[in-house]
């Protein structure tokens, strides 16, 4: 049996939640390895709808659920999410859920930074969720994190407050705000530390216990790979690595654990925020994709901006993140049209692209070529099987595997949990 990875393999909001949750039904633990309470997961079990943007998401299903040190831990988000899942019949003890001691902290004055710095940036925004993700990792980088490991030392973490204030000081004072209260902070702290350290552990020791035992594990992805701090249209990207290979480094196993690396891609391209977008669409079409597809962010409730399927883009994130197989998802969104497109290449100053340039503006400057299909008027929502789709639904997914250069897993066809086309079992690869 392989472990399975599950990345977003867009700009993110792909419909990971599903699929995870679906393979996590089959897993004997799932692992989040990077980001911090900006993902947002929707999950669809029977007639009860679970959000989350922390917590893994095999934990409404009893899996053993596990947040890696890549991950940035906001601790009073923490307890929210887990009292609002405890409110609807979940139930999240040490024994079923691990939060590894060496995160790094999110802390009130993150969310400040993020705030002042977006605010103030103008027209230059990058378009965060403003949850203060970005400086907690440049803290966490800059060695000067507070980590979930210290929340049981804080009376003697007077040099590291001090260097973790005179950074935030200077910074604060730059926007005219008052230094730290670092007694405030602390006693923040204190208040929440016995929540947190239920729950903290060496997860490495025990993802290598959960391996040496035979299990299945599923490393859960956060965001895509376009929003990659190193692959991404940077700078319109987050502050982690969301490549496959991330779960490695932020889980505490080696790279052989990774095994299968599953793709999400919808069907068409999504983004939130500022950014480069190629194949965006602001007429009718994108209007009805946005509104079919329920286009909103699971965490800050933002429009999304909609687009037509970009295999150049997919293809790349594809490429460095060493996708297995793709898991489409949506196509039932597409259903009606007369005519679908997919974009196969960019036009640059007159030049011919077969990937996206590395600079901001080349990227805002790409002309999409496309190629147009023949759309369908039969329904693929809910469909289980190849034989249900219509014919050129049929022809769309198998353009969209050979434009990318990689197969399709699976093909889910609705929120529902079953409404899931299998070709490959990612656990059997």
């Amino acid at each position: 049996m392989a472990n399975v990875t599950v990345i977003g393999a867009q700009w993110g909001d792909e419909g990971k939640g599903k699929i995870v949750d679906w393979l996590a039904s089959r897993a004997d633990a799932v692992v989040r390895f990077q980001g911090g309470h900006n993902a947002g997961h929707t999950l669809v079990v029977g007639d009860k709808t679970y959000k989350l943007s922390l917590l893994p998401s095999g934990i409404v299903t009893g899996t053993l659920s596990i947040v890696g040190n890549g991950v940035v831990l906001d601790p009073w988000h923490l307890k929210a999410e887990v009292e609002k899942l405890e409110g609807q019949g979940v139930t999240i003890t040490p024994d079923n859920f691990a939060i590894a001691d060496t995160c790094a902290l999110i802390l009130p004055i993150h969310r400040d930074l993020d705030a002042l710095r977006e605010t103030a940036a103008g027209k230059g925004k990058i378009g965060t969720t403003g949850r203060g993700i970005g400086p907690a990792y440049e803290d966490k980088v800059g060695r000067r994190a507070i980590r979930v490991c210290d929340l049981a030392h804080l009376d003697d973490l007077d040099a590291q407050l001090d260097r973790l204030c005179a950074h935030h000081d200077a910074l604060r004072a730059g926007f005219d705000q008052p230094p730290v209260n670092r007694r405030a902070l602390l006693d923040e702290l204190r208040e929440i530390a016995p929540f947190v350290l239920q729950f903290a552990q060496p997860v490495w020791k025990r993802l290598h216990q959960v391996r040496k035992d035979g299990a299945k594990i599923l490393f859960e992805g956060a965001q895509g790979v376009l929003l990659d701090i190193d692959h991404g249209t940077y700078p319109f990207v987050t502050s982690s690595n969301t490549v496959s290979g991330t779960a490695a480094v932020g889980s505490g196993l080696g790279p052989g654990a990774t095994g299968y690396v599953l793709g999400i891609v919808k069907a068409y391209t999504t983004r939130v925020g500022s950014g480069p977008f190629p194949t965006e669409l602001e007429d009718e079409i994108g209007q009805r994709l946005g509104e079919r597809g329920h286009e909103f962010g699971t965490v800050t409730g933002r429009k999304r901006r909609v687009g037509w399927f970009d295999a150049v883009l997919v293809r790349q994130t594809c490429a460095v993140s060493g996708v297995t197989g793709i898991a489409l998802t949506k196509i039932d969104v597409l259903d009606g049209l007369e005519e679908v497109r997919i974009c196969t290449g960019y036009r640059l100053r007159g030049r011919d692209l077969d990937y996206l340039p590395a600079h901001s503006a080349d990227q805002q400057a790409v002309e999409p070529v496309y190629e147009t299909l023949e759309g369908w008027s039969g329904s693929t929502a809910g469909a289980r099987s190849f034989a249900d789709l219509p014919a050129n639904a049929v022809k769309y997914i198998q353009r969209v595997q050979e434009l990318i250069e990689t197969p399709v897993a699976l093909v889910s066809t609705s929120p529902e949990r079953e409404d899931t086309i299998l070709m490959r079992d990612p656990f059997m690869d």
